[in-house]
């Protein structure tokens, strides 16, 4: 408890007035909407993810970065034209997310774009699989001021854990997880506020009480349970989960299963956030691994430009219109009654 405690407080406190009221203007923005069932748009997002990399070191099953699958071209995101964009919109943001697709710590500038976000008192969160946590990057992830970091540990053993995270290898995950609790110990740090992520599929279910245990052993401060996105569910999916209080998915009377989600017309995300690829395009939201629905492109217009252009317009009230029609709402838990 007193780790979240931790975590909130340091949230809070990177918090201003700015912030606080681009947040109101999103938020009676969103209610809006849903009153009129028109889009309006007040305000800037309140938080962007932005991608790293689109490349990654592994190759799990459902994930189009580890299958080698993106119809995009992979790369890494610049520095440079990352700054621009932070330095356009940072007075507004609430926190930022280092994630999209791939593996952030293969972009050798990640850690020098996180701190740039930091000192500029932006809230910062990454995600990462775990295996680049060497000691050096362990010490420079806790100097850069990394708000929170989710290390995804999927199973408890090797044989378990190398289910999905296939190439994987949960002793250096296990190891680079330790690194960032001793760095943190030795810099007199409290952040980054630590998770262990475990995507419950069928394979790992039997071990969620054993990655809470982990995690308490090594001081981890948190442990999240995430369900996992599968592509081909509806006549069943050796990764869908037994219980089905860890599933997105339903198993129906006739033997199919159907998405938990009952897909209501509106979207949260397309109201407070974005994600921003590598190379700088804006897509709605984490579903749209392989952008195919752009709607702005940094490089050549600004964000707001962009934010209030007549794509994101139009997106919005299609969204509005019918969410079951767009493609990456249709496996999606946005107002699904499971973790996300």
């Amino acid at each position: 408890m007193a780790y979240y405690k931790a975590d909130s407080l340091n949230f809070i406190r990177k918090q201003t007035f700015r912030r606080l009221w681009n947040a109101i203007k999103v938020v009676s923005s969103f209610y809006v909407t849903k009153w009129l069932k028109k889009p309006v748009q007040w305000g800037m997002p309140m938080t962007i993810s932005v991608e790293p990399t689109t490349a990654c070191n592994l190759r799990c099953p459902e994930c189009p970065s580890g299958l080698r699958q993106f119809t995009r071209p992979t790369g890494n995101l610049k520095a440079n034209f990352f700054q621009q964009t932070i330095n356009e919109i940072h007075r507004e943001l609430m926190y930022l997310i280092f994630y999209f697709q791939g593996e952030p710590y293969i972009n050798p500038d990640f850690l020098n774009m996180v701190k740039y976000a930091s000192d500029r008192g932006i809230y910062t969160i990454t995600s990462t699989n775990g295996h680049f946590l060497n000691e050096e990057n362990a010490r420079k992830t806790v100097e850069s001021g990394l708000d929170r970091i989710i290390i995804s540990v999927d199973g408890t053993t090797q044989k378990v854990y190398e289910n999905y995270r296939k190439e994987g290898k949960l002793e250096a995950v296990l190891k680079g997880a330790s690194n960032i609790v001793k760095w943190k110990r030795k810099l007199g740090s409290k952040t980054p506020h630590t998770i262990f992520q475990f995507l419950v599929v069928k394979p790992n279910e039997h071990q969620i009480p054993e990655i809470y245990r982990l995690a308490k052993a090594m001081g981890i401060d948190e442990v999240r349970l995430k369900t996992a996105q599968v592509y081909d569910y509806q006549n069943g999916n050796p990764l869908i989960p037994e219980n089905e209080v860890y599933s997105r998915y339903k198993k129906q009377d006739d033997g199919t299963y159907a998405i938990k989600n009952e897909l209501l017309n509106h979207c949260w995300k397309l109201w407070h956030s974005c994600v921003v690829t590598w190379d700088g395009m804006v897509v709605p939201c984490c579903f749209d691994k392989d952008a195919t629905h752009r709607l702005g492109d940094l490089k050549k217009a600004s964000f707001s430009e962009v934010w209030y252009n007549e794509e994101y317009h139009r997106f919005r009230t299609q969204l509005l219109q019918g969410r079951d029609k767009i493609d990456i709402c249709q496996n999606c838990t946005e107002g699904c009654k499971v973790w996300a």
